[in-house]
Parts: structure tokens; sequence; C-alpha cells
């Protein structure tokens, strides 16, 4: 049984038809087992009239979805699908990510760069949303619910370690010249909001 759990992930994985060498090198079986495999689960599909069929393609096999499922297959494929993140995107959601919430005027000194745009597509696209204010007035961002699963997460203590980052030396000076950069900006923040008004040092 082992066998045909094998075959199966092999094949669910692969894009590909998959010729019975290949199969048999990879589970390291041989040929004459992979066939009863294959023999094996392609009855349990239609035994359990399964959504998934066994189909032989090009030489070699290919799961598919059953012929019967096509109309809701098409439905499904016909929807608009979410665009991947671009570059400015996807470090703008770290960022929020590791800091929030965070200002994004606090973004933008990390970024290097103005955050608007990224910040509000994000918003558009649900991965993040306000979290109140900073005591300057400027909103505050945290990740959503939508973020963790898209990105397969049970909460954000599932977040990669960034201790485990090994960037090139060239874009570690990068990212640690922006964030002094952005903890100097703060610590100016704080220490101009903190200071009293010129009449009450006169007074």
């Amino acid at each position: 049984m082992s066998l045909v759990r094998d075959v199966e992930a092999l094949l669910f994985l692969s894009s590909d038809p998959l010729d019975l060498a290949v199969i048999a090198e990879a589970c390291e079986a041989e040929p004459d087992a992979i066939a009863a495999a294959l023999t094996e689960l392609a009855h349990g599909y239609r035994q359990r009239d399964a959504g998934i069929v066994l189909r032989e393609l090009a030489g070699g096999w290919v799961l598919a979805s059953h012929p019967d499922a096509e109309a809701a297959a098409r439905r499904l494929l016909a929807k608009p699908r979410t665009p991947p993140l671009s570059g400015a995107q996807a470090e703008t959601l770290a960022i929020v990510a590791y800091l929030q919430p965070v200002s994004r005027p606090e973004i933008g000194r990390i970024r290097g760069v103005n955050a608007e745009s990224a910040t509000q597509t994000l918003l558009e696209r649900g991965l993040i949303e306000e979290a109140g204010r900073s005591q300057f007035g400027a909103s505050l961002y945290r990740t959503t619910e939508l973020f963790l699963k898209l990105f397969g997460l049970g909460s954000l203590a599932d977040l990669p370690d960034p201790s485990a980052f090994d960037p090139a030396p060239e874009v570690e000076e990068e990212l640690r010249e922006r964030l002094l950069a952005a903890g100097e900006a703060r610590r100016g923040d704080r220490a101009t909001d903190s200071t009293p008004p010129a009449d009450a040092l006169s007074g």
C-alpha cells in the first residue's frame, strides 16, 4: 500500500506525464511493481467515484480531473486569478508582518521609497488592515487573517525567524543602512514630540 501512496504522490507533484521507468527509479522499485501500483490506484479512484482519474498520456501517466467535473472546473478556472505581489508589495508586506503595528511613514523610511502605492494595494487585497493611529496621527497597519491563510501560517508566531535570513553582503549592508536610518528618524520624531513649546520654557 505504501508503494501506491508513493506513486500517487509523485503523480500529484509532477505537471508532466511520468513513465514507468521514472516512477520506478524514484520509488526504488521494479517496473512491474509500479505497473501493479498504477492499476490499484486507478481502481481505487473508480471504486470511490473520485474527482481524480489516472490517465495514460504521451507515453506516461498523469492525474487528471474527472470528465464529469469539467463544467465545475471551467467555472473555477474562468475566474480572474489574483496577480502575484510585486517586489515593492512583498517588501512592504514583510515589514508590516514583522513590525506590526507599523505606520506608512515608518514603512517608507525602512524601504527608502514612498510606500503609499504598495500599502494601498495590500489594503485593497485584504492582506493588511488599519490598526489605530500612532502618537503622531499616522494610520497603523497590521496583517489580516487572509494573510495567515494565504501564507499557510497558524499565527504570527509561525513567521520565519529573521535570524535565519542569510543575504548577500551587499544586500545586508543596504538593509542595515535602511534600518539605521529608520531608527534615527523614529528617535528624532520622539525627541521633537517630547520637546515642550518655547512659551513653556520661558515661563
